[in-house]
């Protein structure tokens, strides 16, 4: 949104206090997940879904809708499903069940060794990948590396080493001023 410069209403929904289990939010999303985004009428879930609903209907002015070349929106989308399926649904949300939320979902020390690794493995695949960047497009800013980034601040946060190419591509994509408005705007208060 803040990458967009987009006015939004944030509502917080939190899985731990069954905010995502109300009728109300049901109804949105039959789900339960987070997050869900309501444009109008529009009710759109999965992170990579929304990200790119949004580059596309609101991204042409900011230079971010994804590519319309069909071999461009290829490598486009693979690196929307890389970031979505390796780097987050088959590591880091292993390590939030079982390690972040293991009270919840049980200890599972293997698993979460096993997707630690699996992260480094294929954070390394990224780095080859990456190019000459700056961005994973090249010198374009796009959905993709709203994806990417948000995977690679979830590794820091869990202290997985990242090769140095994604520790300097995450220090480019962090510091710049929409991502800092976007944690502002999100980030719960810290309490005193």
């Amino acid at each position: 949104m803040h990458e967009l410069s987009l006015d939004y209403q944030r509502r917080p929904v939190g899985s731990r206090d069954g905010g995502n289990l109300t009728p109300e939010y049901t109804r949105l999303n039959p789900s339960q997940k987070i997050p869900t985004l309501q444009d109008g009428e529009l009710v759109v879930s999965e992170s990579a879904a929304i990200v790119n609903y949004l580059t596309t209907r609101y991204g042409e002015g900011k230079d971010m809708k994804p590519p319309s070349d069909p071999a461009e929106r290829a490598r486009y989308d693979m690196w929307c499903f890389f970031c979505m399926m390796e780097l987050d649904a088959d590591t880091l949300y292993v390590i939030r069940r079982h390690a972040d939320l293991h009270s919840i979902y049980g200890d599972a020390p293997n698993a979460v060794e096993a997707a630690k690794e699996c992260f480094v493995h294929q954070a390394a695949a990224a780095t080859v990948r990456l190019g000459s960047g700056p961005y994973v497009m090249g010198t374009r800013f796009t959905g993709a590396d709203i994806l990417l980034t948000t995977c690679l601040t979830g590794a820091k946060r869990r202290e997985i080493p990242l090769p140095e190419p994604l520790n300097r591509y995450l220090a480019l994509t962090t510091s710049r001023e929409p991502y800092r408005q976007a944690l502002q705007a999100n980030q719960p208060p810290v309490s005193p």
